[in-house]
């Protein structure tokens, strides 16, 4: 499988404006699971959503169209898709004449498909409907107006803790001071994060903690999600657990990843304010 120090990231690329599948860099899970301690039973489900607002094609005239997409990449694939790979592939359709947008999608599933190793779901969204996108927010109690101080920017173990009582409970926290870097080019990656949970009540202020510290940690969306997700059942035990992300745009692109060990609602893919 393609090693993530082959990929386009962080290297000067050509501008490639005819269709081009062959652009698509696959990178395998498994290698980053493993080191959460994840082998072969996912202990969750789940999707990686990614939406992509620069989209464009010629139809069978050359006049230029376009559209939004958005690509449902289920969680148990094999690989993931890096992401500047994905923006070089979609702009190699720019110059490309395709007839109808059902051809397009289909183009647009077979070769992302082929590249996760598993079907991907893509929806084409046409101008005409542009108004049908909403803002919103993640559901669920904001804890980022907690008083805390902070002084590692790392995730590590003991920084979660669980309060002490005999009740389960089940709540959403959110928060909006997720911040990641790139594994390869440590550029900033932000995000907002929902966490919903049935179990002991997680310590709040230790949730913002843990979130914050991961402000200079290097992993790629989906893999901070996991993590995230990993140690929260590690240091919680939570019965029930979901994590979803919304991770601004870098390169036309948003990736939103989901997991949960439970039939969770399913992400509205409802866009916040920072994408």
């Amino acid at each position: 499988m393609s090693d993530v120090l082959l990929s386009p990231l962080g290297k000067t690329s050509d501008y490639i404006t005819n269709y081009s599948p062959e652009l698509l860099f696959p990178i395998s899970r498994q290698p980053k699971r493993q080191e959460i301690g994840i082998n072969a039973d996912l202990p969750f489900f789940g999707v990686d959503i990614w939406n992509g607002y620069e989209l464009s094609w010629l139809n069978s005239k050359g006049k230029p169209q376009v559209a939004i997409a958005s690509f449902h990449i289920p969680a148990n694939s094999p690989n993931i898709i890096e992401s500047k790979s994905f923006k070089l592939y979609l702009n190699s359709f720019n110059q490309t004449k395709i007839e109808t947008f059902e051809q397009l999608q289909h183009i647009l599933e077979t070769d992302i498909s082929n590249g996760a190793g598993a079907p991907v779901r893509v929806k084409l969204t046409p101008p005409s409907l542009f108004n049908q996108f909403k803002f919103g927010e993640l559901d669920g109690y904001n804890i980022d107006n907690l008083d805390i101080e902070v002084d590692r920017y790392a995730p590590h173990e003991g920084i979660l803790r669980c309060d002490p009582s005999d009740s389960t409970q089940s709540e959403i926290l959110t928060s909006n001071l997720l911040k990641s870097n790139c594994l390869v080019t440590g550029q900033p990656d932000w995000a907002s994060v929902q966490i919903q949970y049935t179990g002991s009540a997680i310590n709040r202020e230790s949730l913002l903690r843990y979130l914050i510290s991961f402000r200079n940690h290097n992993e790629f969306h989906e893999q901070c999600v996991e993590r995230i997700f990993v140690d929260i059942m590690r240091d919680c035990a939570p019965l029930k657990l979901a994590v979803y992300a919304r991770y601004t745009r870098r390169g036309g692109l948003d990736i939103n990843p989901f997991r949960a060990n439970f039939n969770a609602e399913q992400p509205s893919n409802l866009r916040g304010a920072r994408q």
